[in-house]
């Protein structure tokens, strides 16, 4: 039976995702965002949402950049301090010990060491309320060798991503393949 718990947007899981653009003096910076996910695939577009109060939020602004960096097991440390501290206090790349590259196609640093990287120019943004939500094309995608599969694509069990339960803070890992997509249903109701 389910039971009335109000309004919230419990959808799991949630990426853990390091969004990255340059400061007003063009210190590289980003912060930790839950609240993102594909929004089109022709062109290939992202969806960001960003906090009005967040430090992050005017370099995307004055820029129309960001980089979308997908955050993994392996650097969960330091994802995490992305989303603790604000770059208004400190240096986030140089405190987390990460390496700040400039993208190839906009005016955004993306992370080294995380598995996959994404450079956005931003084609729309709107003020939500408490957030401004960003579309972001993707102009360019990197991602680490060592994570892909053998047709050259990001395998999800070889970047293990980590993903997040805003409301319980926590993060959580991916577990195994559970089923093909398409196919599982025709299965159980082939020719129905």
């Amino acid at each position: 039976m389910k039971k009335d718990i109000g309004v919230c947007t419990p959808l799991y899981p949630a990426p853990a995702l390091v969004v990255t653009a340059y400061d007003r003096q063009g210190i590289p910076g980003g912060l930790m965002v839950a609240w993102g996910g594909v929004c089109n695939s022709e062109p290939p577009c992202i969806s960001v949402a960003v906090a009005k109060n967040r430090h992050t939020l005017e370099g995307i602004m004055k820029r129309k950049a960001f980089c979308v960096n997908v955050s993994s097991e392996d650097v969960i440390c330091e994802a995490d301090f992305f989303g603790l501290a604000s770059g208004r206090d400190v240096d986030k790349f140089e405190t987390a010990g990460l390496t700040p590259r400039k993208g190839d196609l906009v005016d955004a640093p993306l992370i080294e060491e995380f598995p996959i990287s994404m450079e956005c120019e931003v084609v729309q943004s709107i003020d939500l309320g408490s957030h401004f939500l960003f579309v972001g094309k993707v102009v360019k995608t990197w991602a680490v060798e060592k994570c892909l599969d053998e047709k050259g694509y990001p395998d999800p069990l070889k970047v293990k991503p980590l993903v997040f339960a805003p409301k319980c803070g926590t993060y959580y890992a991916l577990g195994r393949v559970v089923g093909k997509a398409y196919s599982e249903g025709k299965k159980k109701f082939r020719g129905k």
